[in-house]
């Protein structure tokens, strides 16, 4: 039988939208017919996470997302994804919460980049993603690739545009620009590829508005989740 993936939601709910979408397009494509994902969504309120960001409340978002993730283990999640890179900084919270897998965003994009043979990578997220370890240390311990970020005037920019337009839906032709001016950046400064480290990067960036070869987050954690699902279907 198909087995229930729990997800942590609500960071954005725009981005969650779009993980129930491909979790449900990756199944049909997988078993076709009227089939469709078995999941479970935990949505958390991004307004109390956003202001628990900027103050750095970094144990309180541990407290929340580890509540969440006992709530889908009680309902009868057998593995659990969080929703959004940035709150990956507090997975331990998660892991030591439940006694199901955790699937770690960064894991699925570390062995496409693997697979694809890259090594050097540019990595645009939030300021959080982007500036402290969390993610760029996972990449580099765990898969062996080096990330490079934007300078400080475009992480700006990149951080603005998520929170201020992504968030709310808003995909501006502006913005894509900025992005893809901030891509052609990573590109000289060596990067083979990009990741779109943050879930709602996908609304403004496809593969072919990008210099770069795409490595969506958003995508590579949902598939990964199916694969894990029909495991043993």
């Amino acid at each position: 039988m198909m087995k229930t993936i729990g997800v942590i939601g609500g960071m954005s709910w725009e981005s969650s939208a779009e993980y129930y979408r491909l979790l449900n397009t990756y199944t049909k494509a997988r078993l076709g017919g009227h089939h469709n994902a078995r999941s479970l969504m935990a949505t958390v309120d991004f307004a109390d996470i956003e202001a628990l960001q900027r103050a750095g409340d970094w144990d309180a978002l541990g407290v929340q997302m580890a509540q969440a993730a006992t709530q889908l283990e009680r309902g009868g999640a057998g593995i659990v994804l969080l929703a959004t890179n940035t709150m990956h900084r507090v997975c331990a919270s998660i892991e030591a919460a439940i006694a199901i897998p955790f699937l770690h965003i960064a894991d699925p994009t570390g062995a496409a980049l693997r697979a694809a043979g890259v090594t050097r990578v540019g990595l645009l997220g939030t300021r959080y993603t982007m500036e402290q370890d969390f993610y760029v240390g996972r990449l580099r311990d765990v898969h062996g690739i080096e990330a490079i970020v934007p300078d400080d005037a475009a992480r700006a920019d990149v951080h603005r545009i998520i929170y201020d337009e992504l968030c709310h839906g808003n995909v501006k032709t502006e913005s894509r620009q900025i992005y893809q001016r901030t891509i052609e950046a990573l590109a000289q400064a060596g990067a083979h590829a990009v990741i779109l480290g943050c879930t709602e990067i996908t609304l403004l960036i496809r593969a072919e508005d990008s210099a770069l070869p795409v490595f969506d987050t958003t995508a590579l954690h949902a598939q990964a989740a199916v694969d894990w699902a029909l495991s043993d279907a």
